[in-house]
């Protein structure tokens, strides 16, 4: 194991420009920081941040740590119980939170190579095929993202895309003292706005492109875009040393103006980028045979995964490799074993028709996802969409006009609807469908996942292709505030098996 000197609770206040109350008699050594009370091992440093029902200075009673970090309202909540334990106080924990964590567990992030990467569509497809080829170039990998986090090929737990700073800072001292050179993760925009990624250093930043999602969380595009170029303003304490951006969009065009130098990623024969890549033949699977242009040289290697924003994903994923001085050509021929969990992911059961299970859960990805089926068959195309509860509301018809518009069958069903009427939602985004959908298109809706899905199966015919949508690799549903088990995968082969598709025969 790596090994580095704790710092001590006063050289932490130092770095935080915290206020100490109650400080200690002696130097006091800070090995751990947790935001979860009940978790954080004794001896640790409790960060109480507000919430948006309860502070979570409520829960410093209950915990083992040695002192507290905190906000002047955490500290009035911890004073009023007697607590006489050193707190550290300012202004915004969140600001600081970062920079804390990395100096406890010794700023892992600078004894690795970090790559992130950041946009709307594509982030997870990228960091695994980063994990795919930087482990065929002979690196050993650590992967962070909506899927989950691995160490060298073997699974971790963890829940968020970007885990809060303390524990993905705990995560990178894991990684660095087993032997981790390379670190790939998905970067989402909360974790830029909330603070989980302060006190990292990101060797690389990677651009996929824009379009609407979250704006129940940013107000506006314009706010979307601005949270994400924290990551390549130069300005920003947030930014990357070094950038590599897909340019394919008005959004990746602008954020390469902002970044200044970085590589540039094309893929629709744009002039003046400093990577290309296009498609030269597509077999019957979707897997692709690609040129890619770099630094001179030229590769051609195959992807097994369909769709021509999987062209831009292994382009930008190849950029980030090589800006890092990783061997392109070993890179890239590694790509060819790349599978991602839940995108664009066929599930075969001898069926005579395509089916796929793919998380697209925003207008642009269902649009994308749609024109690649439609560019793999000759046949007809059908959908399950939905969309999830408690978030932003306004993309809901969008997301049915988009399935109706490329669709020739559209089936609306839940997706998540926590907390919020499922009926309310199905019938947003029935209403986006019904208004879009041209003549001939079938919409149906149906309360039950599982029976749309049963559905869609029973519908297609020899030649089509039929995909569910917006959950892809998520292994639970969420009704009100609990999760009941429900795998997109699972009901797929269940409806096909009752239709009687096997996966070593063919039905008559």
């Amino acid at each position: 194991m790596t090994s580095h000197e704790a710092p001590t609770l006063l050289q932490l206040a130092e770095l935080a420009g915290a206020r100490v109350v109650n400080p200690p008699a002696t130097p006091a050594p800070v090995r751990s920081i947790g935001l979860d009370s009940a978790a954080l091992a004794p001896g640790g440093l409790f960060a109480a941040l507000p919430g948006t029902r309860v502070h979570g200075a409520s829960f410093a009673a209950e915990s083992k740590a040695r002192a507290m970090l905190t906000d002047a309202a955490g500290l009035d909540i911890i004073t009023a119980t007697g607590d006489t334990r050193p707190v550290l106080v300012v202004d915004d924990v969140r600001a600081i939170l970062g920079e804390v964590s990395a100096a406890v567990y010794g700023h892992p992030s600078r004894d690795m190579t970090l790559i992130g990467v950041t946009g709307t569509s594509g982030k997870t497809t990228t960091t695994y095929l980063l994990e795919r080829g930087l482990a065929a170039a002979g690196c050993t990998v650590g992967l962070i993202g909506t899927t989950g986090t691995r160490i060298a090929g073997k699974d971790v737990p963890s829940k968020l895309t970007t885990p809060e700073a303390p524990d993905l800072q705990r995560l990178f001292a894991q990684m660095r003292d087993e032997g981790v050179t390379h670190v790939v993760m998905e970067v989402s925009s909360h974790a830029l706005m909330l603070g989980r990624v302060g006190g990292t250093d990101f060797d690389v930043a990677g651009f996929t492109n824009l379009s609407q999602d979250h704006l129940d969380f940013h107000p506006t595009m314009e706010d979307y875009f601005q949270a994400k170029a924290l990551f390549f303003d130069p300005a920003s304490p947030l930014a990357a040393r070094l950038s590599v951006i897909c340019v394919d969009d008005a959004w990746g065009e602008r954020m390469a103006a902002l970044a200044g130098d970085s590589l540039q990623v094309g893929t629709r024969g744009q002039g003046g980028v400093d990577i290309a890549a296009s498609q030269l033949s597509v077999e019957d699977s979707g897997a692709q045979e690609i040129t890619l242009e770099l630094g001179g040289e030229s590769f051609t290697f195959r992807l097994p995964l369909p769709g021509e924003f999987n062209v831009a994903n292994a382009a930008l994923a190849a950029g980030l490799a090589h800006r890092v001085g990783v061997d392109v050509a070993a890179f890239v021929h590694g790509l060819s074993q790349a599978a991602v969990p839940g995108r664009m992911e066929r599930i075969d059961a001898g069926q005579d028709f395509v089916a796929v299970v793919d998380y697209a859960h925003k207008p642009a990805a269902i649009a994308a996802v749609l024109a690649t089926l439609r560019s793999q068959v000759a046949g007809r195309v059908g959908i399950v969409v939905g969309a999830g509860g408690d978030r932003d509301a306004s993309k809901r018809a969008i997301m049915g006009a988009e399935a109706a518009r490329s669709a020739d069958f559209v089936v609306v069903a839940d997706d998540n609807p926590r907390t919020e009427d499922p009926a309310a939602i199905r019938a947003a985004v029935r209403a986006g469908a019904e208004e879009a959908a041209g003549e001939g298109v079938e919409i149906r809706e149906d309360a039950s996942r599982a029976g749309a899905i049963d559905q869609l199966v029973a519908w297609a015919k020899p030649g089509d292709a039929i995909v569910v949508v917006g959950k892809g690799h998520e292994v639970g549903q969420i009704v009100g505030t609990t999760t009941h088990h429900f795998d997109d995968r699972e009901e797929m082969r269940r409806a096909l098996a009752e239709q009687g598709y096997t996966a070593t025969s063919d039905k008559e």
